[in-house]
Parts: C-alpha cells; structure tokens; sequence
C-alpha cells in the first residue's frame, strides 16, 4: 500500500526529510503500525517517532494510533506541541 508521509517541526527537523512517499509492507492496516515500521530506520527513527512523542493526522484530520489507513493517504507526523 503506498501512502504520502508528511513531516512538520521536530520530527521533520531530526529526521532531515520533509516529504515521502512510502510502500508500506503487507499487514500495515493502523496509524501505530506506520510510526512501528518507520522506527525500524533506526536510533533516530526509532527516538524521535516514540508513540508519545508525536501527533498524526489522516488526510488533514487528527487521528489516534488505531486509526485505519488506505491507500493513498496523507499521513501527517509532527509534534504534540507547534508553534504557529
């Protein structure tokens, strides 16, 4: 399943990436399913993309880890406190 990962303030400042497009493998169904996966990159993957550690949102609209995702998705990971 291919999704677009967006990345916004410390998230996007750590991980160096702003934007991708991803091929998630096979069984990825949930938002913490997408945050597990991605921590598999790595220490600082694995850090800055805790569970506690960050917000998402589905196509623009918050979500919650159990949240299901769809093909083609815009998933949104930033921190739980942004400036504005």
């Amino acid at each position: 399943m291919k999704i677009e990962l967006v990345y916004f303030g410390r998230p996007k400042e750590h991980l160096k990436v702003a934007r991708e497009t991803a091929d998630l493998p096979a069984g990825t169904s949930n938002l913490a399913g997408v945050l597990a996966w991605l921590r598999t990159r790595g220490d600082v993957w694995a850090q800055e993309l805790a569970d506690n550690r960050v917000r998402c949102a589905i196509n623009q609209e918050f979500a919650d880890l159990p949240a299901t995702i769809k093909e083609n998705d815009e998933i949104a990971i930033f921190s739980p406190i942004s400036g504005g």
